[in-house]
């Protein structure tokens, strides 16, 4: 039987998602937790593969067991889990439902303080900087729909077969002190949405105009892009499916 997990956690204290030699990850909890409690060696496959220090406030994963699921496995999950990851649901799935390749889109949320906050530290990049034109970076932001190959947003070295994704939606909110960059595609490179950020806020500094945003996509450089902003502040918040 195939079951797909439904959960958020921070992800300051991880090395990422993805199970790796030598450094504690959340897809190592996750395993170890779900292989205790049946008894029996569970890997879990992720929606998608979060650097280190990135958060995930709604994240999937699926695994297969022959066991059966009682009503009150997602309870005692998280009674052996980390405080800073939460399992909310436990839900069957067909046998070859898949948690990765069968996500829709995915969105991600990446949140900047403008000021200082204390209590924030963990979950925001704070900056000073007061003057951002918003409506500039809004207006470069709408760039990425007319294109589908991101390259200059891509970490250099990668496995990746294709850059290509499709953005159906990128857009920042400025609500009192806190801003919001919003995304959406059917899929994201490694380090995308970092690099996309730190694009735009060269454009929002006067650093670059929309139409160097333009050029920096076309050029498929990386060097020719921002900086990659720090993973604190970038949240996945969304992965859909057809069946779910």
């Amino acid at each position: 039987m195939r079951y797909f997990i439904e959960l958020s956690y921070n992800g300051k204290d991880y090395h990422g998602w993805q199970v790796q030699p030598h450094a504690i990850t959340v897809q190592e909890k996750i395993n170890k937790a779900i292989s205790t409690l049946l008894q029996e060696d569970i890997s879990v496959v992720g929606a998608g593969r979060t650097d280190a220090g990135v958060h995930a406030s709604q994240m999937f994963a699926h695994f297969d067991t022959n066991q059966p699921i009682d009503s009150n496995f997602t309870y005692k999950l998280n009674a052996i889990l980390p405080n800073n990851i939460v399992i909310y649901n436990i839900i069957p799935v067909a046998n070859d439902a898949h948690a990765r390749f069968d996500a829709v889109s995915r969105s991600y949320e990446y949140r900047i303080w403008l000021g200082r906050n204390p209590f924030l530290l963990d979950t925001t990049w704070q900056l000073l900087y007061q003057n951002i034109d918003i409506e500039a970076m809004n207006k470069a932001a709408k760039l990425l729909y007319e294109y589908n190959d991101f390259e200059c947003f891509s970490k250099v070295k990668t496995d990746v077969n294709t850059f290509i994704c499709k953005v159906t939606h990128a857009e920042w909110k400025l609500h009192k002190n806190e801003l919001t960059f919003h995304i959406t595609a059917d899929r994201f490179l490694r380090n995308m949405v970092r690099a996309i950020v730190g694009t735009l806020l060269e454009v929002g500094l006067e650093k670059k105009t929309v139409n160097d945003f333009k050029k920096v996509i076309e050029s498929k450089n990386r060097g020719n892009a921002g900086v990659s902003v720090p993973a604190k502040g970038l949240f996945l918040t969304n992965v859909t499916y057809n069946y779910l």
